[in-house]
């Protein structure tokens, strides 16, 4: 395995499956490269796709998706077992409630949209990411987690695991950001909201992410507090967690 290891995988049928390794955390210990992958969803791979997570190893996918969106777009992956945490109502739901609403939605309204629908996740969703957690901490074989776009709840776990293992934020912020440069936003024909709008809902912004962190220091004294006390990542958890993520000394593996 190479030292540093590309972190898109550049899968064909999932433009946002990339690597959470190589990062700085805890002690200048880097997370380990090739034990936690992050993704949209997973209906598309080609058996190609498929072939390439099973060389991997990856044989746990954790879907943040709805319950409606599993079922409409529903996926195997040969040799992982699937669990699902869904997280709703998902912002796309929100947006079409307000449509339905008749209410005008612009850009401006649809970043609003994202703060509260990341703003959410904080503070109803900890159980989703606690039983994320728990799993994380069974064993160290390589895992997916993954929503429809692989940005927000995809995100903002992503988020809540580089923090864990001691990643600095900003570094977490950039991570985030990644979404931009590799997601491939899906057609839309049928789509009633306008262009500019959907070009806010299938990107991700720093606002966003900061939406959460700062729902997180406001309302619960900082990500350590919220990991220990919402998540129930108690300190020889998060030392485990550690463990199993990131390289010992010295090593980028």
């Amino acid at each position: 395995m190479p030292s540093h290891p590309d972190r898109s995988l550049r899968l064909a049928g999932a433009s946002n499956f990339r690597d959470l390794g190589g990062y700085a955390g805890a002690d200048g210990r880097a997370v380990r490269w090739r034990r936690l992958f992050r993704s949209d969803h997973l209906a598309g791979l080609t058996p190609q796709d498929a072939e390439r997570l099973r060389a991997l190893g990856v044989t746990r996918a954790f879907d943040l998706r709805g319950v409606a969106e599993r079922a409409a777009v529903p996926y195997e992956l040969a040799g992982a077992r699937q669990v699902p945490l869904p997280i709703e109502p998902t912002v796309v739901q929100r947006m079409k409630d307000l449509i339905d609403a008749g209410q005008q939605v612009t850009p401006a309204r649809t970043v609003e949209l994202m703060q509260h629908t990341y703003r959410a996740f904080v503070h109803d969703n900890a159980a989703r990411f606690a039983a994320l957690f728990e799993h994380l901490l069974e064993a160290d074989e390589p895992l997916v987690f993954h929503c429809t776009a692989g940005k927000d709840r995809t995100g903002f776990a992503a988020a809540l695991i580089l923090l864990a293992l001691g990643v600095p934020r900003d570094v977490v912020m950039q991570d985030y950001l990644l979404t931009n440069d590799f997601y491939q936003m899906p057609t839309l024909d049928d789509s009633r909201a306008p262009r500019e709008v959907l070009n806010v809902l299938w990107r991700v912004q720093e606002a966003f992410l900061d939406a959460a962190l700062q729902a997180v220091d406001q309302d619960f004294g900082g990500p350590d507090r919220y990991l220990a006390q919402q998540l129930h990542l108690t300190p020889a958890a998060r030392e485990r967690l550690r463990a199993l993520y990131l390289a010992p000394d010295g090593l980028l593996s």
